[in-house]
Parts: C-alpha cells; sequence; structure tokens
C-alpha cells in the first residue's frame, strides 16, 4: 500500500487523461452553474512560465480556484504544465479528494515541490493565504488577505519568475461564512478539550451552506450557484531576483506588499 505521507510529493501523478475526463463536467458548471466570466488571459498568451497567485474564496470547494483551473486546460490544453500547491493536511483528513486533485496536477505545498516544479519548466497555482483566505468571513469577501505568508514572494525571487496575480469575485456567495471562532477553539484545546480533528485547521468557522445549512469546522462543502467572474493580471515583474534578494528580508517584504496591493487595486475594479 502506498504511504499517504508520500502523496502529493511527485510531479509524475498529474494525468492529462484525467483531466480530459473532467473537463466536459466542468465546462457545465463553467457555462450554467457559475456563469463564469473572466478576463486577462492574454497576459499568459506568451507560454512563459509564471508563478500564479491568487486569492479565493467559499470554503474546501473554493470554486473559483477550479474555474480559473478549468480556464487554464480550455486555452492551453494539458501539455502546457502547470501544477498547484496545497496544503499537506488535505492528504490526511480528504484523501480521496487529495488523491483527484494530485491527477489534476496538485502537489504538496511545499518550497521544495514548488521548486521543482519551475526547474520542470511548469507554472505554479499558490494561494498563499491557504485556509485563513478561504474561509474567511463574507464581511471580509473583497479583501485579499494572504494571512502574512511572504514564501511565495522568495520562491518567485530565488527562481526568477514574474508573478502573475489571479483574483475573482462571486465565490463567496457559494458559502456564506459567518464567523471564525479558531481562536476561541484553540484557547479550548489549550484548555484541555480534544480537537475535533488530531492537527490544527489554522479555522474553525461557523458558515451556512450546503449539505449542512449551518455548520462548525472547516467541513468539505457543495457550492451554491452564484456568478463568479474571474481575471488574469499583468505579470509583476520585480528589479532584484536571485538567491541574494529572496533573502534580503526588507526587499521581500516590499514586494510582498507590493503584489498585495496590486491585487487589492484589480479586486476593487472587478467588484466595482
Amino acid at each position: 500500500m502506498d504511504n499517504p505521507n508520500k502523496r502529493g510529493w511527485s510531479l509524475d501523478e498529474r494525468n492529462p487523461q484525467a483531466i480530459a475526463d473532467w473537463m466536459p463536467m466542468w465546462d457545465w458548471f463553467y457555462r450554467y452553474y457559475f456563469r463564469v466570466e473572466t478576463d486577462g488571459w492574454h497576459h499568459l498568451m506568451d507560454g512563459k512560465q509564471v508563478l500564479l497567485v491568487g486569492s479565493h474564496n467559499g470554503g474546501l470547494a473554493a470554486p473559483d480556484m477550479s474555474m480559473v483551473m478549468y480556464d487554464w486546460f480550455r486555452r492551453f490544453g494539458t501539455e502546457r504544465l502547470a501544477y498547484g500547491l496545497m496544503h499537506p493536511m488535505v492528504w490526511k483528513v480528504y484523501p480521496g479528494l487529495a488523491d483527484l486533485a494530485m491527477q489534476m496536477g496538485a502537489i504538496v505545498a511545499h518550497p521544495k515541490m514548488a521548486i521543482a516544479a519551475l526547474q520542470r519548466g511548469a507554472s505554479v497555482l499558490v494561494y498563499p493565504g491557504g485556509a485563513q483566505d478561504v474561509f474567511r468571513p463574507h464581511s471580509l469577501r473583497d479583501r485579499i488577505h494572504f494571512a502574512g505568508r511572504q514564501g511565495f514572494i522568495k520562491l518567485a525571487l530565488r527562481e526568477g519568475v514574474p508573478i502573475v496575480p489571479v483574483i475573482s469575485t462571486g465565490a463567496h456567495d457559494t458559502l456564506f461564512v459567518l464567523a471564525d471562532f479558531y481562536p476561541l477553539m484553540r484557547q479550548l484545546h489549550e484548555w484541555g478539550m480534544p480537537w475535533l480533528f488530531d492537527f490544527d485547521p489554522e479555522v474553525f468557522p461557523l458558515f451556512l451552506g450546503l449539505p449542512w445549512g449551518v455548520a462548525l469546522g472547516p467541513i468539505p462543502n457543495f457550492p451554491l450557484p452564484a456568478k463568479i467572474r474571474t481575471r488574469i493580471c499583468e505579470p509583476i515583474v520585480f528589479d532584484r531576483y536571485g538567491r541574494e534578494a529572496a533573502g534580503d528580508r526588507a526587499y521581500v517584504t516590499e514586494c510582498y506588499h507590493r503584489v498585495q496591493t496590486a491585487m487589492q487595486a484589480e479586486l476593487d475594479r472587478l467588484c466595482s
């Protein structure tokens, strides 16, 4: 039996035939369920590898992320390599979902895997905000939220690739996150209350959505129908690249704020 701790640590699990098999279903959701409107794909038409940096919504279903993936495949086919970074705990807690995502190009969110993918000539898709972003409260739906994580900047600088922001709006209405009770749950855990899971989930949302109605915790959901708009933004190229730039903490922070500011400005325009 495969060691589950090793799943997602290979670039060779990506399955172009599995991607092709899923395209008709994706197409139906794209056209009729989410009625996606998208623009900006001309920024990727030169075929160069990039680091795609996104902010996503809608809980574990993250339909805006899936729709961006579908757009990539329908425009560029399955031969133009792209991998997406996914939290390693997904393989442990939701192995079936993780293995399916792996066939679509998901790999463990670890610098080693991201570097390996870029060095193979692939583009890489990363959502730095992770669970705290995808489960952010509905009141923060129009805010770019990276949770202070700057690893993606170091990756781009080290490997010398431009950052292409990916933004979206609408998917926050496929799951209504009312509040995050993580601080309370963390405090209860410190007082001796056992966790629902045997790991630190980073978020503990209260949300309204399918199929649960009202639910608590970072559990799977089925997205409600809502119109989604996505945008591929103009590439961001930095003045410095290389290991020295990636090791310069002040420069990394400067680049981080530049990306966050640019993405927030584009999201404001998309939502207007």
